[in-house]
């Protein structure tokens, strides 16, 4: 573990599009530097779930917003989220300015005041670097190709579902990417100071090694 020597509270922002391997990042980040760490999209994934759970349509803004300002991840804490259904639910949602207010401050506070007592915290997500945290330290931006993040999520799902095909999970990706990047409320986008990392050709070793580089450039850390 590296332990932090920065004078403040050290939030790592972590962003990019499905499947394109910020999840993994950042968990390891989190863990190799002794920090707190929140999968912002288990929020959104957590609301799709519940509106799809209660026959509501996802695209039924007021419901949404009302699931959204109830919602607990107590909730979804034995919920499997990580159906492509659910995916596409929580891309719904999470489109809608209400939905995006009412989680708003849930992520501040846990970057703001990170559980366990550690120095900070990582957050993933789509806007994390330039909505949620736009003062973060250290800012990522995670992406790949469609084609590759198609595979790699059609690799962790057909098991889950026999009916899905390559073809239809890149559709899938390439939807979403479209709603998630041309949302008038906090669309995806790499913030101005983030470090760009195409995963396209990399391994998650390399990923990491890469990310653990830019960090320890950035700030002054030492071994624990």
């Amino acid at each position: 573990m590296k332990r932090l020597m920065t004078a403040s509270s050290l939030i790592i922002a972590v962003d990019g599009p499905a499947a394109s391997g910020k999840g993994t990042l950042s968990r390891r980040l989190a863990q190799y530097y002794g920090l707190a760490y929140l999968d912002t999209g288990v929020l959104y994934r957590g609301v799709g779930w519940l509106m799809l759970t209660q026959n509501l349509d996802p695209r039924d803004e007021e419901q949404a917003a009302m699931t959204a300002q109830a919602f607990t991840l107590a909730a979804v804490a034995d919920a499997d989220i990580r159906t492509p259904d659910v995916g596409r639910a929580a891309s719904l949602v999470a489109a809608q300015p209400q939905v995006r207010a009412a989680l708003l401050a849930y992520q501040r506070d846990f970057a703001a005041n990170p559980p366990g007592g550690v120095r900070g915290a990582v957050l993933d997500g789509r806007d994390i670097g330039t909505v949620i945290c736009p003062d973060a330290l250290v800012k990522f931006f995670i992406t790949a190709s469609p084609e590759e993040r198609a595979r790699r999520r059609y690799k962790d799902h057909r098991a889950k579902d026999a009916s899905i095909t390559l073809d239809t999970t890149l559709e899938d990706i390439k939807r979403r990417d479209a709603r998630d990047g041309g949302r008038e409320t906090a669309p995806m986008r790499a913030a101005e100071d983030a470090e760009l990392i195409d995963t396209t050709t990399l391994d998650a070793d390399a990923v990491f090694a890469r990310a653990c580089r830019y960090i320890d450039k950035s700030l002054k850390v030492e071994d624990a």
